[in-house]
């Protein structure tokens, strides 16, 4: 890196921590402080109560207090990253960024203390006397040999539980990377030679945890700065006394010979290429060293084609990455208030780690690394910090480790409302979409994907296909859907069907044919059908409706106008439905809400809308929830005559009519709709009052999509849509140039239509 480019980043990261204002974590009230009211129960003299009732029992301290949220990251400044023992203030700006990493990825909340000590036992008694605030501790930056006796003593003396991250962190997260990298050369724990080059804190746990997992003492070459441990050398910690060998071995470069696995914590540019050649067969080498690994990793993967790298750079494959593990960890030991976290956990979080990265990565995981398809294999053994997956599969494994090891004071019962609670900390309660997905998994339907051969698409149909969430049919450019599979790796059994091709010359002459006859006294020859069966859209919609699948999502790369055409010709509208329309659910802070009508009708009459509540009621329903609708306007029940009011409350009229078990009301204005008090206080006759608002239908096209567009962007909310309401078939339509989260949740959404229209066919045949 060139000096002008170092003075860049150098300023670049000290106004990062100087502005807007300095530092990277800050307190924020949980409670109301508006009157003098609520200072009153925040302060004297309310807040005597809780005082007083966990002075009659210590544990109300967890009902009453933040106690049960809140880590300690404690440090001296002793070894402080890469720079040494610089001071316990100094040390701050990274005490301050763990605590960043305990909010992000895990809602831990946290307070850094710098103590201004290197004494053992006044370090160790400071900590001491401040536990009571605290439900965990997280040692950082301590160097050692002092580290291991903070440590020991600090769990032998405290009830409540404590880690040193620098030494079990990267244990944890290495173990997992090893177990699956054995895994993928087919080599046993218990027979591999390792090579351990560092003898410092992390290196000692990491092979002390690798031994818990099978690792033979006779296997194991430790060397520090003064070369092979070894049993004739004098005055060795305790520590290093454990992996010393008598073996006749004095180097690395002697070390390497035959070597399964290197372990490197240590310093840059320590094995060279030789070393590397002198591996065994398949060697794997974690090159952990920081900012800059014992082998670049170019030079690495040019000198072995065999090799599994994994370093503590994001800008490789394999990061070794602390923040996979110590923000979880300690989750799940909170959530259970644990009284420590022992080797029962650690080994818990190694085993829930190794077996994510075997599952199906979700596509917003290869977006944020920029991935085309991340899969399990040589360059991707350990998950990614940013999978979202990690806070629901991580911390309930080290919540049943610590129960069934016996240091759990609060075990858990209910599991699946834990991961519900620990999606919804993160904001990443997309519980309607999971049960979307698994209802879509219990009677899976083939889908046709109309626009297969363009990659977005083709990557949801694969997610949908490895899931099990539907049955694709790949649509379009054969020979362009084979070479983006073999791009994704996407070899499953799926039929391909490209309309212009020769092999379908018979089914496109069947499907013109019936087309024709449904619309020769429309202005449609026999030869205009033709032509249209060589289009995606109108074969994929011939198809629908000829049985040949099930359902179908279009609409990728082409226009809303476009493809919605060909659907309204040829599927049409059910039974007793005028014209179809759509709803967009949105998954936001307050829950999921549907909005109505998001594409098709431009200026609904009084009697569409009515048309298109009922329609989305439905909807609603068939994603498990009970529709409350509100009417919007821009008045309140009747407050004005004019026209565009007045449509809205003859809906809502006709809707209580003709539809008085459906939860409607209105015209009412969206913020009473959406607060229910003042909605009881101000209109309590409303049919909504006191109810939450999950539907919301729009009085023209306008008011919809504009409003579904700006909850996307401004509020970055998910949205699933826009989802066709009642059409013949199931056939739903993306917006144009949806995510690859989208189609798939809309591909769910064709799955569940088409159950649903399945089950309303068998109740008909059977009346």
């Amino acid at each position: 890196m060139s000096k002008s480019n170092e003075e860049r980043k150098r300023r670049e990261a000290l106004i990062y921590h100087a502005k807007p204002q300095p530092g990277k974590i800050k307190v924020v009230p949980t409670k109301r402080y508006s009157t003098q009211r609520d200072l009153s129960l925040a302060y004297s003299p309310g807040v005597a109560e809780p005082c007083l009732e966990i002075e009659k029992d210590k544990k109300n301290v967890y009902k009453y207090t933040t106690k049960g949220n809140l880590v300690a990251v404690i440090s001296n400044g002793t070894a402080v990253l890469g720079l040494g023992d610089i001071g316990p203030e100094a040390s701050k700006p990274v005490m301050e960024g763990k605590g960043l990493l305990f909010k992000i990825f895990a809602d831990i909340d946290v307070f850094d203390i710098e103590v201004d000590t290197k004494d053992v036992d006044k370090f160790i008694e400071t900590v001491k006397n401040i536990a009571p605030t605290f439900g965990g501790i997280n040692l950082e930056d301590i160097k050692a040999p002092e580290a291991f006796e903070i440590e020991r003593r600090l769990i032998e003396e405290l009830d409540i539980p404590v880690m040193h991250d620098d030494q079990h962190g990267t244990a944890i997260i290495s173990a997992a990377a090893l177990l699956n990298a054995l895994e993928l050369v087919n080599k046993k724990i218990e027979e591999v030679k390792f090579v351990v080059n560092g003898a410092g804190a992390a290196a000692i746990s990491c092979t002390k945890l690798y031994k818990a997992f099978g690792a033979k003492d006779e296997n194991i070459v430790m060397l520090d700065s003064k070369g092979v441990i070894r049993k004739d050398r004098d005055n060795l910690t305790s520590q290093k006394l454990e992996f010393a060998t008598d073996r006749d071995i004095h180097t690395l470069e002697e070390a390497m010979q035959q070597a399964d696995v290197f372990i490197g914590l240590s310093r840059a540019d320590m094995v060279s290429e030789d070393m590397l050649l002198s591996m065994s067969a398949d060697p794997i080498v974690f090159a952990m060293a920081n900012p800059n690994p014992e082998i670049p990793y170019a030079k690495a993967i040019a000198t072995r084609d065999d090799i599994i790298m994994a370093t503590g750079r994001s800008d490789h494959p394999n990061q070794v990455n602390n923040v996979l593990g110590f923000p979880f960890i300690f989750r799940g030991a909170l959530d259970v208030r644990a009284t420590k976290i022992n080797e029962a956990m650690k080994m818990a979080a190694v085993k829930a780690l190794a077996a994510l990265a075997k599952e199906p990565v979700p596509e917003q995981v290869n977006i944020a690394y920029a991935e085309t398809k991340l899969t399990f294999g040589k360059e991707y053994i350990i998950p990614k910090p940013f999978d979202p997956r990690l806070i629901a599969k991580i911390p309930p494994a080290i919540a049943k480790a610590a129960m069934d090891s016996g240091v759990a004071t609060e075990p858990i019962e209910d599991w699946a409302r834990y991961e519900d609670e620990l999606l919804h900390r993160l904001g990443a309660d997309n519980k309607i979409i999971r049960l979307l997905h698994k209802r879509a998994r219990t009677n899976p339907k083939r889908i046709v994907f109309a626009e297969a051969d363009h990659l977005d698409v083709l990557k949801a149909a694969q997610y949908v296909y490895d899931e099990r969430i539907g049955i694709p049919i790949l649509l379009g450019n054969e020979k362009l859907i084979h070479e983006l599979r073999d791009e994704l790796e996407f070899d499953g059994d799926v039929e391909i069907i490209d309309p212009k091709s020769d092999e379908q010359t018979e089914k496109r002459e069947k499907f013109a044919k019936i087309y024709w006859e449904s619309r020769k006294r429309k202005g449609v020859t026999i030869i205009d059908a033709q032509k249209k069966m060589r289009e995606r859209n109108y074969f994929a919609a011939m198809m629908v409706n000829n049985g040949y699948a099930d359902g179908l999502i279009s609409g990728y790369s082409r226009s809303y106008p476009t493809v919605v055409k060909p659907m309204l010709e040829l599927i049409g509208t059910a039974k007793g439905v005028r014209k179809a329309a759509t709803t967009n659910l949105m998954i936001t802070e307050r829950g999921p809400i549907f909005l109505s009508d998001t594409s098709i009708n431009i200026d609904p009459s009084a009697r569409d809308l009515a048309k298109i509540a009922q329609m989305t009621a439905l909807t609603v329903k068939m994603f498990g929830l009970e529709p409350n609708i509100a009417m919007l306007s821009y008045s309140n029940f009747g407050s004005s005559e004019h026209e565009n009011a007045s449509k809205v409350g003859e809906a809502v009229e006709y809707l209580h009519r003709y539809y008085p078990d459906i939860n409607v009301d209105g015209a009412v204005q969206s913020d009473f709709a959406l607060n229910r008090e003042m909605l009881a206080e101000k209109f309590p006759f409303s049919k909504l009052a006191g109810k939450e608002v999950n539907t919301l239908v729009f009085p023209n096209l306008d008011a919809a999509n504009i409003t579904y567009k700006l909850m996307k962007e401004l509020n970055k909310a998910d949205s699933i849509g826009p989802i066709m309401l009642g059409m013949r078939k199931p056939v739903h339509i993306l917006q144009l140039g949806a995510s690859v989260n989208e189609i798939i949740n809309m591909a769910a959404v064709v799955v569940v239509d088409a159950q649903e229209k399945e089950k309303w066919r068998q109740q008909k045949e059977e009346l």
